[in-house]
């Protein structure tokens, strides 16, 4: 074992960051993350506490605050919206209005150079525009 492992108990006990269990622990750790990353050169530990800070938040808010899967024409539904674009500006995207309108209206899915062109669109990764099938268990 590495010397720096050597006593971990010791080191939480010290005050080492450990696993987020509560949300007061969680804005605790997100104020000192911002911390650290609004330093203008962090050093080589400073730059391990953020990895680290980072790592123990997104487990935390992955495992609390889990965003569910949308289906990808709510997706484009809200990117229009948000953007304040019309069917028209996404025919780059999906050659047609005609074809933009048939995927918004769930007569359509999306082909893969579609997804492509969303996804370098909206700068989004491509999975945002794939939809997710339910998983089926064995009976």
């Amino acid at each position: 074992m590495s010397t720096v492992l050597a006593k971990p108990a010791e080191m939480i006990a010290k005050g080492a960051p450990r696993v987020i269990h509560n949300d007061a622990e969680l804005e605790a750790y997100t104020h000192a993350l911002f911390q650290l990353t609004a330093l203008e050169s962090p050093s080589s530990s400073e730059m391990e506490a953020i990895e680290l800070l980072t790592l123990l938040v997104e487990h935390y808010e992955r495992e609390h605050y889990a965003i569910p899967a949308a289906d990808p024409a709510v997706v484009v539904r809200f990117l229009i919206e948000q953007q304040n674009l019309t069917q028209r500006d996404l025919i780059p995207q999906f050659g047609t209005e005609s074809a933009v309108s048939m995927f918004l209206s769930g007569q359509r899915n999306l082909t893969v150079e579609q997804v492509r062109k969303l996804s370098a669109r909206f700068k989004l990764p491509a999975d945002v525009f794939i939809p997710k099938r339910a998983v089926r268990t064995r009976a």
